[in-house]
């Protein structure tokens, strides 16, 4: 009788602790990625979308070969770093990736670099606690702002 509940809570403590494993690894190769914007060296190799998201997945570690078909990027210039006024592509339980776009911006721009990765998640009651989609995936993002170098 104790059993079940004991394997079932070790469970979800484990997969509970993937969650912030895979979130942190995913934060620091948003942050990584992110400086390549901020120093131009994207605007050098004129980075796109893809190639932001190839350059994020690299910095993925165990992640990586999973995180193209997980991963959804954002990049954009922002007017101000308080309150800024971006469309969210987790509106309800859907996920819209036609808002997302990338722009790194110019020279001294403050720039936005969010990014998405889905997790699908194994036990219920975790579930319930997290961001989801309709098909039952956490959500997990990561967003960092910084304002450009002067490259020129």
């Amino acid at each position: 009788m104790v059993a079940l509940p004991f394997f079932f809570l070790m469970f979800s403590v484990l997969e509970l602790a993937l969650v912030f494993v895979i979130d942190s690894v995913l934060e620091n190769a948003a942050i990584e990625t992110g400086r390549l914007v901020r120093t131009g060296q994207a605007a050098e190799k004129n980075f796109t979308a893809a190639t932001f998201k190839t350059s994020l997945c690299g910095r993925m570690s165990i992640f990586a070969s999973d995180c193209p078909s997980k991963v959804t990027v954002d990049v954009r210039v922002i007017p101000q770093f308080k309150n800024p006024t971006v469309p969210d592509p987790l509106s309800g339980k859907a996920f819209d990736p036609t808002v997302t776009l990338y722009d790194g911006g110019k020279p001294g721009d403050i720039v936005l670099v969010r990014a998405w990765y889905r997790h699908t998640l194994f036990t219920p009651f975790l579930a319930q606690g997290l961001s989801r989609l309709n098909d039952g995936a956490a959500v997990l993002t990561s967003t960092t702002a910084f304002r450009n170098e002067p490259w020129d």
